[in-house]
């Protein structure tokens, strides 16, 4: 292992400390927090989405085509292989890195301009451009479709009573007209005209309704562009809290730079928990356990990823050069998720962040001017960076 860097992980709540493998709390649901016990969870066949609003989706009866996001089954396979080829490194780098590289420029040289920036906006602006393409989201009618799918994301209040809760349901239905009609309608009816080789393409073929097409945009690229945002903005901290670290990165080819962010991405995964609902009996032999049919499993991403037999020292530090205990594990732990329901945009996310960071972070007087704010997003169970101020 690498001692010679190590940044203690930034974005992690208190409430997610150590705890037990696995335990049921006092309402039946139950908590993992161990790799091996959580992969069999995940690529097992006895559980279903249930994080993401997926059970509440679950319900609407003019859905009758289910996002990918929360197909389960010989469905989901069948959904994962027809669309595999957006997402394939090889598709990724001949369809998307010119793009993604041009927009990076676009940034850099607008913080050149200006001398300062928010870069928690750079990379909204960058997420939403690149998930946008793959989905099909190009034709919309108006400027500010980053701002309409952040307003997806903007964490509801504490409050829960009746008239909050009334309040909430006009604003997300209004964010959610709003979205569809000036952004997610015109990229159909373009594609209904010319299709091109994109999601929103992909669905129209399969004979989606155009409610259908809606919820896929939001599930499956809306929740890539935020998460792929708040990394953006994760490694950036690290990196430049942290000289070593940064000239290390600059410096290295793509292997060991994709390795750095992989490491960064394990110590400070996005989405903090993975529902599951179980739907058959699971017996957990190592644990003595078995999980009943019908109970809710929450997979603690953040302290799985630090589960020190799979990651040894300094399980809770960024150490690049770590090496893992279980040979198929992937060098990011769990902040893709494992098994069926695995992150199909992790190779977009991945390239579309080195590319913008490596232009970010090459700026000789680049520095942080103020820490991001961070708050903690209940839909995603997952971190928020803002107001990242930078100066160059």
């Amino acid at each position: 292992m690498n001692h010679e860097i190590f940044a203690r992980r930034k974005t992690v709540r208190a409430a997610e400390g150590p705890g037990p493998a696995v335990e049921r709390d006092a309402s039946g649901t139950w908590h993992v927090r161990d790799y091996a016990l959580a992969r069999a969870i995940l690529r097992g066949d006895s559980t279903r989405q249930a994080g993401f609003k997926a059970e509440l989706v679950a319900q609407v009866d003019t859905i009758q085509n289910q996002p990918i996001l929360f197909l389960e089954g010989p469905a989901h396979h069948q959904q994962r292989r027809q669309t595999a080829r957006f997402f394939t490194p090889r598709a990724v780098g001949s369809n998307y890195r010119a793009l993604m590289e041009h927009l990076s420029d676009e940034l850099i040289g607008k913080l050149r301009q200006h001398g300062r920036a928010d870069l928690s906006e750079l990379s909204m602006t960058l997420a939403v451009r690149v998930a946008a393409e793959v989905v099909g989201l190009t034709n919309s009618r108006l400027p500010g479709m980053d701002r309409r799918l952040d307003a997806f994301f903007a964490s509801a209040p504490g409050q829960t009573s009746r008239l909050r809760m009334i309040l909430d349901t006009v604003r997300n239905q209004s964010v959610m007209f709003a979205f569809f009609m000036l952004d997610v309608k015109p990229a159909i009816q373009a594609r209904r005209s010319a299709p091109r080789e994109d999601v929103i393409s992909h669905r129209i073929g399969q004979g989606y309704s155009e409610p259908e097409i809606l919820t896929e945009c939001v599930t499956y690229g809306a929740a890539g562009m935020a998460t792929t945002r708040e990394f953006i903005c994760a490694a950036a901290w690290h990196m430049l809290e942290q000289p070593a670290l940064r000239q290390r990165y600059l410096a290295a080819g793509e292997d060991e730079r994709y390795a750095i962010l992989h490491e960064i991405l394990r110590a400070e995964p996005v989405v903090g928990n993975l529902k599951r609902r179980a739907t058959a009996d699971i017996p957990l032999e190592q644990a003595g356990v078995t999980i009943p049919q019908g109970a809710l499993i929450n997979l603690h991403i953040a302290a799985i990823n630090a589960d020190e037999e799979l990651v040894g020292e300094h399980a809770e530090h960024v150490c690049p050069g770590r090496a893992l205990a279980a040979d198929n594990a992937s060098p990011a732990v769990m902040s893709f998720g494992d098994g069926a329901h695995r992150c199909p945009g992790a190779y977009v996310a991945i390239q579309e962040s080195d590319i913008f960071l490596q232009r970010l972070l090459a700026i000789e007087t680049l520095r942080m001017e103020r820490a991001p704010t961070l708050t903690w997003n209940e839909l995603v169970t997952g971190y928020e960076l803002r107001d990242f101020a930078v100066v160059v």
